[in-house]
């Protein structure tokens, strides 16, 4: 059983747990996720890691309400208990595992739309560890929506965007990424986009203009977590893709967008999802239990 340390609400609908998982977090990396199961009965989730203390053994999880399990999750307090955390999943960001002294050489521009805050921050983290400047902007609908925003600042340049202006740059996290190029004069080698999906489709299309490498976490597609259900296929470049196994990050430039946005949508119904198998044929994976697909 995975104890929770502490549990606080950081804005609307938007909850941060610490937990006790040794097993996670003495092999975890920024750009990683973990499957949850908050009781023996319960679905199982996957969250990016926000942060991690080694020394502590803990893991810093922010979760947003939007179903049962969620919500369900957001209602925990100190003293209670996941039933399993599994992890950590998925590939860690490619700096990570580069040669440190080529990683040096570039500036990063993190961009982290509403919760992806949360995943943007361990990696923002690693670079001050690192002694590497790095450049973040968050973006979110209003200053009541913003999070992280001081631990942000301890570990990078901060700039905020905020579409009604009550914080920061008025408008979208584009039109920042745009002012801070063509107005502020700064310079990108790579841009790291975590957002919501039309928030990173509208930052690549951007960064593609302005000639900067862009990678994108594809961590909104996912559901099973483990590559069974099929939920995160998708396409980049000329290749087949799912983002739990082989991702969650890739090169935002070559992501089939208007695929992935629609595939998003129509796998939350049952139809939608008897229509991915038809449309997938043998491509189709059906681990999800709901599609037939496991027969």
């Amino acid at each position: 059983m995975f104890e929770i340390l502490k549990a606080e609400k950081l804005a609307e609908r938007i909850f941060r747990l610490v937990v006790k998982a040794p097993n996670v977090t003495h092999a975890c990396q920024p750009g990683e996720f973990v499957i949850v199961r908050p009781d023996e009965k319960g679905e199982r989730v996957p969250f990016t890691i926000c942060d991690f203390d080694r020394e502590e053994e803990t893991l810093t999880l922010v979760i947003q309400t939007v179903g049962a399990t969620s919500e369900k999750m957001s209602r925990y307090k100190a003293g209670d208990r996941f039933a399993d955390i599994v992890g950590p999943l998925g590939n860690p960001s490619d700096f990570v595992t580069e040669d440190i002294e080529e990683v040096k050489k570039r500036r990063y521009l993190f961009v982290a739309g509403g919760l992806g805050t949360a995943p943007v921050y361990p990696q923002a983290k690693w670079m001050h560890d690192h002694g590497i400047e790095c450049d973040v902007i968050i973006g979110a609908k209003n200053k009541d929506l913003l999070i992280y925003t001081e631990e942000m600042k301890s570990v990078a340049n901060l700039y905020i965007a905020t579409d009604d202006g009550s914080e920061g740059f008025k408008g979208m996290v584009t039109a920042l990424i745009e002012d801070l190029v063509k107005n502020q004069g700064k310079h990108y080698d790579v841009c790291v986009a975590i957002g919501p999906m039309i928030m990173m489709k509208f930052c690549c299309m951007t960064t593609e203009k302005l000639g900067i490498p862009t990678i994108v976490s594809m961590n909104p597609i996912m559901v099973d977590g483990t590559g069974m259900c099929g939920a995160c296929r998708l396409t980049v470049g000329d290749d087949v893709k799912f983002a739990c196994v082989d991702g969650p990050e890739f090169d935002g430039h070559k992501v089939n967008w208007d695929e992935a946005m629609e595939r998003q949508q129509l796998y939350k119904t049952q139809e939608g999802r008897a229509m991915l198998k038809l449309k997938e044929g043998d491509t189709h994976h059906g681990g999800c239990g709901q599609c037939g697909g496991e027969d």
